[in-house]
């Protein structure tokens, strides 16, 4: 299979621009805004329905669906299982961010039960995350990555393979494989890690560009690789966190095709 290169990423961006996908969002009431925002500024039409009379209807409208557990309930669970197989009978992504994951039995156990029980697309978190869930030596507090002991780079790999998704692992590189290809992603800046929020928009703008093709591996680069050049380029004019914030999504909307040609750092392994 031909190597995904910066240019492959540069045409997602113009079809996601072209094309405007829907993204239905069943997302944490913490960041909510930030990733219909986010999901704006990349050039889709977001949005954010979990009560479980609509969302079935709202799955069906939808280009694709991202699940965000970050402040989960029983009911909202049920909305992304009813939402999911909805999605399903659609052929439509799924991005599934399991947030926190391994802190506590609810996380992990809701998370397991969403990749069984739906066809996800793209599972993207930390390394702590997915270590919990691919049954590696792992450990989460709260909602940030703790430890993940053995190769990320092997455990991704395995997982995906094994359960026919691509995984997605963020970090200062990110790691996005579906068990055949991988794909090392190396544009971000550290300013992206000392606010709220960047991770569950990165799933949103993962949702946008899975949206517009087939191949979630590059849709998955494409989002993490555009994200990240905005960050790169908000740290430049940002004077702390909330400025930073601004100018992230900022820098997002402000993105063309031609930036992720020739700014994306990406390395297929």
């Amino acid at each position: 299979m031909d190597p995904i290169t910066p240019q492959t990423l540069a045409g997602l961006l113009n079809e996601v621009r072209n094309r405007r996908p829907l993204v239905h969002h069943i997302t944490n009431s913490v960041t909510i805004n930030d990733c219909a925002n986010i999901t704006l500024a990349i050039g889709g039409a977001p949005v954010m329905a979990e009560a479980i009379e609509e969302v079935n209807e709202m799955a069906a409208l939808a280009d694709a669906l991202v699940l965000n557990i970050g402040t989960l309930s029983r009911s909202q669970v049920l909305s992304m299982l009813e939402a999911g197989h909805a999605a399903n009978r659609r052929g439509i992504p799924i991005i599934l961010d399991p947030v926190g994951a391994g802190a506590t039995s609810m996380r992990t156990d809701s998370a397991r039960m969403l990749l069984e029980d739906l066809k996800i697309a793209v599972l993207k978190g930390n390394a702590g995350e997915i270590g919990i869930l691919a049954g590696a030596d792992a450990t989460v507090r709260g909602v940030d990555s703790e430890k993940l002991n053995g190769d990320a780079v092997a455990i991704a790999q395995d997982f995906a393979r094994q359960a026919g998704i691509v995984v997605a692992v963020s970090g200062q590189t990110d790691i996005v494989t579906d068990g055949r290809r991988t794909v090392f992603v190396e544009n971000g800046h550290p300013m992206m890690g000392r606010m709220s929020g960047t991770g569950c928009m990165a799933a949103s703008m993962t949702g946008a560009f899975a949206a517009v093709t087939k191949d979630h591996v590059a849709a998955t680069a494409a989002a993490l690789a555009a994200f990240g050049i905005a960050g790169e380029r908000a740290a430049a004019h940002a004077s702390g966190p909330y400025s930073f914030r601004i100018a992230l999504v900022d820098g997002v909307s402000a993105l063309i095709p031609d930036d992720l040609g020739k700014m994306a750092k990406i390395r297929n392994l």
